[in-house]
């Protein structure tokens, strides 16, 4: 069903509802105007101990309009394509500008700023998959689950998803571009209870493109597995410690890396890397560039939120910060040139060529973190303390699970002195993607000595 989904007929809708705003706009006394509009169709299938849960066949569409008086902008956002509403909706904006205070970077790209061709980029792969296939692969994956081990006693369920969607961006100053795109996936969340231990995971796969899903079938055997491998957790020991956060939760670590680089937080004075462009802030094994025309990866883009043409670059060369990632708006409030990273970094890919097993052998004692918990991360400071789960490993083997403890460092310190190796198991299913990173030393605070 959402294989039907036509990108030219919405991409052509879409833009000529975009063409009226802007015309209109300017009748209704706009200096300038910014319109992004977007349309999707979703198929979304949740099945649980073998039972359809949810069976739902989305179609979302919104237009945002921002228009601009001298050096005031306003902004208002509809779901309506109508002429009376997306009228309001200008009105509205325009309100907003008169009495927003003028801000001399909120400014449009200029026609030899923005791209001019888009390339494709094989971003959108329509997934032929009907309700009842979709409902017989969350429930394989979930059955496929269930059957590994007797103490998978529950199930919190399987779901299928499948998008299409296109957005379309235009400007008063000559803007029109647009990107078809696709994100398929399967998930599977499992219950296992033995004795008084009682733990539930997941797994989970998802991609632009249909044939590169893991089978339903595999990802109900990995969620049991993961599942069962937290069962009888226990707090470690408080010390200074290794640790090596897995893939998936490394991935997170270098966010905050990349938002503390982030033209918002600097301009703001509130980030530890301010002012710290030409200086060492990772290892000087480590250089970090962004890819964001991949062909069919997550995270790819022709162009950046402000319509720039996106472009390989690098943030990090032999552990310096050579590049902050900024927009137009955000590159102006520094005074310093844009990066193209309206919208943020896209595609970072960032690993070594340590296995999985080389990284738990190497670290010989300490916390592998799997899963983490808590808000603890100050941007500003640099201050990090997450609760976490995983794995205490003594003599380079996996001993037994861990549950309710904390680590903590400064992310500066971690980054710069503490990071010593990096796996080759980068997680692809996300843009700003890792693989485990190993630090030879943090705060682990479990049971007291």
């Amino acid at each position: 069903m959402v294989a039907e989904f036509n990108p030219q007929l919405e991409k052509s809708r879409l833009s000529e509802r975009i063409e009226w705003i802007l015309s209109t706009a300017k009748q209704h006394g706009a200096d300038a105007c910014e319109v992004a509009a977007s349309s999707h169709l979703g198929l979304d299938v949740q099945a649980r101990m073998g039972h359809v849960e949810k069976l739902e066949l989305n179609r979302d569409q919104s237009v945002s309009v921002t228009v601009f008086s001298g050096q005031s902008r306003g902004s208002a956002t509809t779901t309506d394509f109508s002429d009376a509403a997306l009228l309001r909706s200008i009105d509205a904006a325009m309100a907003m500008a008169r009495v927003t205070a003028p801000d001399p970077a909120a400014v449009l790209a200029t026609p030899a700023q923005m791209i001019q061709s888009v390339p494709d980029l094989s971003l959108d792969h329509p997934w032929s998959l009907t309700p009842d296939q979709a409902l017989e692969l969350a429930i394989s994956a979930e059955a496929a689950g269930l059957a590994v081990d007797p103490r998978l006693t529950n199930s919190e369920g399987a779901s299928v998803s499948s998008t299409r969607g296109v957005a379309v961006h235009g400007t008063s100053e000559g803007l029109l571009v647009s990107q078809a795109s696709s994100v398929h996936g399967m998930s599977c969340v499992l219950i296992a209870e033995d004795g008084e231990s009682r733990e539930r995971n997941y797994a989970y796969t998802h991609d632009r493109h249909p044939t590169n899903l893991m089978r339903a079938e595999d990802i109900g055997v990995e969620a049991a597995r993961k599942t069962l491998e937290r069962l009888h957790a226990r707090k470690c020991q408080t010390g200074e410690v290794p640790v090596l956060f897995a893939a998936d939760v490394a991935s997170g670590l270098l966010g905050h890396l990349f938002s503390a680089i982030g033209g918002n937080a600097l301009y703001r004075k509130a980030s530890y890397l301010l002012d710290r462009l030409g200086t060492q802030v990772m290892p000087e094994w480590v250089s970090i560039f962004e890819d964001p025309r991949l062909l069919g990866a997550i995270g790819s883009s022709a162009y950046d939120g402000d319509g720039l043409p996106t472009h390989r670059q690098a943030f990090i060369e032999q552990g310096q910060l050579v590049r902050y990632v900024l927009s137009l708006y955000s590159a102006k409030r520094l005074g310093m040139e844009t990066t193209h990273n309206a919208g943020g970094v896209r595609n970072i890919r960032f690993g070594g060529d340590a296995s999985w097993d080389a990284l738990v052998r190497q670290m010989d004692r300490g916390l592998i973190v799997t899963d983490l918990m808590g808000q603890g991360v100050n941007l500003v400071t640099g201050d990090y303390s997450r609760g976490a789960s995983g794995f205490w490993v003594e003599g380079g083997e996996i001993q037994y699970p861990v549950q309710e403890v904390t680590v903590a460092g400064h992310l500066d310190q971690l980054f710069k002195h503490h990071l010593v190796a990096v796996g080759a198991d980068i997680d692809t299913r996300k843009s700003l993607a890792s693989g485990s990173m190993l630090f030879d030393r943090m705060m682990v605070a479990g049971e007291s000595a």
